[in-house]
């Protein structure tokens, strides 16, 4: 609609028992204004209806528009990578012609290829003589260096190119940041050839290298958000078979220092130093909430623990509530998303979108085991959250990890100082076993000699911390 597109609407799964298409059909008409007359019903899963939506995309939609005899203007949609043919990209031709043997070049960087093939997709790839202005297809020019080929850029031929590449897609921000981490450390490399697959069709992942302490090198990743993240953990695990750890995610915070300088910081580790910040702020976004009414006091409670401003609502149709919140963006990212579908019993649907930074009070969080800080578990938090937070990192941690010969303290602090502990009790081998009877001093002597073996132990033992520890800090408490 923004863009002056022609647009039909598709009610699907008609065909479940629970489908109630002319309520849906209303909704379209009241919430988007569209006339009820082009909204195609179908159901995908037995194919009824389906012959009727092509025939309206042919009679409704404009056709294509473009000049098969100018200079040839590619524009790059997306890519895959095969392990046989190199990066197949997907595209579509607004100017000129392009066909086998033609030497193309892309327009951002200057590389050139040999085209091999060029086709259209029709389920399989069906290679033809030549695409020309109009169509969508694709083209294997023998593209082995995956960094060569970008969603959104242009291509034209070498010998004759086009004046200038076209717009491309617009630079997306991204929100939500995370580190990830490969649990065996011989699959970095695995990880850092798979990322870089990735982003041939996702343009909106970014990612540079990153090291930790605890878990090894890695890298830190930017998201459009917690759905988006969690795609990309399902890809590489799924699709490259490379299981992960990834850090506690965080968003992009503002700190304005006293030499007036701002600092942005989306990484617990590049806290500044408390004592030169001035003020800080933090990403709020606006909240949608769309969900039947008998739930909208159990959301509201939940959007105020979170931090929630300036609440409105209002009933777009009979027995459905629109809810609408602003949050800092910090307090979605945590598990705001699984309570709103538990809450509603998942009929709660949620979006939301960025709208400013504000001020806020910030602390960054350390858990430390047996008196070391362990950075991968490091978090920025809001300072009435901290508490909170270092609670729950600490119970799961003494869940996870397995006793020790010497006790092994479990604490969360700001700075020097420790606002919540747990403490993992030492293993006790029975060193009295073989005294039998005699004098109680000399089971005493045997207590107080294990008891100092215990005490440099700890100051001297390291703790593993299993995988399994990192995985659960971030999962959300069952409630």
């Amino acid at each position: 609609m923004e863009n002056e597109l022609e647009v039909i609407p598709v009610i699907n799964k008609i065909d479940l028992p629970a489908a109630d298409p002319d309520a849906v059909a209303l909704q379209i008409e009241e919430d988007l204004g569209l006339d009820p007359a082009t909204i195609q019903m179908c159901s995908a899963k037995t194919g009824k209806g389906v012959e009727d939506i092509l025939e309206a995309i042919v009679k409704l939609l404009p056709p294509p528009e473009g000049d098969p005899d100018e200079p040839l203007q590619v524009l790059i949609f997306d890519a895959f990578y095969d392990s046989f043919r190199g990066t197949i990209i997907s595209c579509r031709i607004i100017n000129g012609k392009v066909k086998a043997g033609d030497t193309i070049m892309f327009m951002s960087n200057k590389a050139s290829y040999r085209v091999e093939e060029v086709g259209l997709f029709r389920l399989e790839r069906i290679p033809q003589k030549a695409l020309q202005a109009g169509q969508v297809g694709y083209i294997l020019a023998g593209i082995k260096t995956v960094s060569d080929t970008r969603a959104g850029d242009t291509i034209t031929l070498k010998d004759n190119p086009c004046r200038e590449a076209l717009p491309g897609f617009k630079k997306i921000q991204q929100v939500v940041f995370s580190s990830i981490y490969p649990i065996s450390t011989d699959e970095y490399e695995n990880l850092a050839a798979a990322l870089e697959k990735l982003t041939l069709n996702d343009a909106s992942l970014a990612y540079q290298k990153d090291s930790s302490t605890a878990l090894g090198f890695g890298f830190r990743c930017g998201f459009l958000g917690l759905l988006h993240l969690e795609v990309i953990q399902e890809r590489l695990e799924r699709e490259f078979d490379i299981p992960l750890i990834l850090t506690v995610p965080s968003v992009c915070y503002h700190f304005y220092l006293s030499d007036g300088t701002m600092r942005e910081v989306d990484n617990p580790a590049h806290f500044p130093d408390p004592a030169s910040i001035a003020r800080t702020e933090e990403p709020f976004i606006k909240a949608t909430i769309h969900m039947p009414e008998r739930y909208m006091g159990a959301i509201m409670t939940l959007c105020m623990e979170r931090r929630g401003e300036n609440t409105h609502y209002h009933y777009p149709m009979p027995g459905r509530i629109e809810f609408t919140c602003e949050l800092p963006l910090a307090e979605v990212i945590y598990d705001f998303y699984d309570r709103l579908k538990s809450i509603t019993q998942g009929y709660g649907s949620f979006d939301y979108e960025l709208i400013d930074y504000r001020p806020s009070d910030l602390v960054k969080l350390d858990i430390m085991v047996n008196g070391e800080k362990v950075d991968a578990l490091s978090q920025l938090v809001h300072r009435s959250k901290a508490r909170e937070r270092a609670l729950h990192a600490c119970e799961r941690l003494k869940e996870e990890i397995p006793r020790q010969m010497f006790k092994i303290a479990i604490q969360g602090a700001i700075g020097g100082s420790i606002i919540a502990r747990e403490t993992i009790s030492a293993l006790r081998k029975d060193v009295t076993a073989k005294c039998y009877g005699g004098d109680i001093s000399r089971k005493r002597k045997l207590l107080e000699k294990q008891k100092a073996g215990k005490k440099r132990m700890k100051t001297v033992g390291n703790v593993d911390i299993p995988q399994s520890a990192f995985l659960a800090v971030l999962k959300s408490e069952e409630r």
